[in-house]
């Protein structure tokens, strides 16, 4: 089996998956509700003195984990570019919940292997990265657009580990998840993005992973990494994105499908909303800085993005 079938596959069962999750969202909502009123929010001792930059970070195969490549090694040079966070609050597009979003709690998150197909050594990985609770509780009551539910669930799957595993590979700064809602639109997974802002002040790297053009039943298997696209509308929708950044057009990336070639490069937005908790989570007058640009298997976006 190629690995991009295999992950078509843990895909569909993972979107199976996703009905029985929700409920589990759904049913905690009130006990969130009074887990934000009664914990006093506290901050980390740690906290940096400058405001935390928000990143997005094009993560692509699961392989890249293992791969030593320009995109791998852009990853580690960024990693010791950044300044060191109090934690890492990382919004996966391989954790999506129905009805509610969720925050992991953990105070030592596993390492999920949501994927199949692939080579054992990658199924070998572990990334053991310390959750931070504190900064969970801290974000149910930094989200206003709708409840937080604080959960033991999940833990880091691949959206964050594989591309953590490079930019710290020591595994030693404490990391935690967020949950996407797939029943909401593009505005409301902004909206949660412009909320989560404020984490940023208490030393949070904010992390979008996904990626802005996803789409894995039009990729072209064993074409070389590249800066330029294999299909236009790939290449359409990436260049769109990449304008409105430019010119900061917030309006026009959340109002996505009506860019040029959105139809077939977010068939599914599953990949595309982790970029919008990055644009949200950024300030209006920051300047998005181009860390990385490519595509690998000639239509997936590799496109890694920084703001602050």
């Amino acid at each position: 089996m190629h690995p991009s079938e295999g992950r078509q596959d843990s895909e569909q069962a993972r979107r199976t998956e996703l009905g029985r999750r929700g409920f589990l969202m759904s049913s905690a909502l009130g006990a969130t509700a009074t887990l934000a009123s009664l914990c006093s929010l506290s901050h980390a001792a740690d906290v940096p003195a400058r405001r935390m930059p928000v990143i997005f970070i094009g993560h692509g195969s699961p392989m890249n984990a293992l791969a030593d490549n320009a995109f791998t090694r852009r990853l580690a040079a960024w990693g010791k570019e950044l300044p060191r966070p109090s934690a890492i609050l990382s919004v996966s597009a391989h954790w999506l919940s129905r009805g509610a979003t969720g925050v992991g709690m953990q105070e030592r998150p596993k390492t999920i292997h949501d994927f199949g197909g692939f080579p054992q050594a990658l199924f070998d990985v572990d990334y053991p990265a310390p959750g931070h609770p504190a900064l969970a509780r801290e974000t149910i009551g930094a989200v206003k657009q709708a409840p937080v539910v604080a959960t033991q669930q999940w833990g880091l799957d691949h959206g964050t580990w594989t591309v953590l595993k490079h930019l710290y590979p020591k595994a030693d700064v404490p990391v935690f998840q967020l949950s996407i809602d797939y029943d909401k639109p593009a505005a409301f997974h902004y909206a949660i993005g412009r909320d989560l802002a404020a984490l940023r002040d208490k030393g949070v790297l904010v992390m979008g992973s996904g990626n802005v053009v996803h789409n894995l039943r039009a990729t072209d298997r064993g074409t070389p990494d590249g800066l330029m696209a294999s299909r236009p509308w790939a290449q359409g929708f990436d260049n769109a994105v990449k304008a409105a950044l430019a010119g900061r057009d917030d309006r026009a990336l959340v109002a996505y499908e009506k860019l040029e070639g959105a139809a077939t490069a977010v068939a599914m937005p599953d990949h595309y909303f982790p970029f919008l908790y990055a644009l949200g989570a950024s300030g209006a007058g920051e300047r998005a800085k181009t860390v990385y640009e490519g595509f690998q298997s000639g239509t997936l976006s590799m496109r890694c993005i920084q703001f602050g």
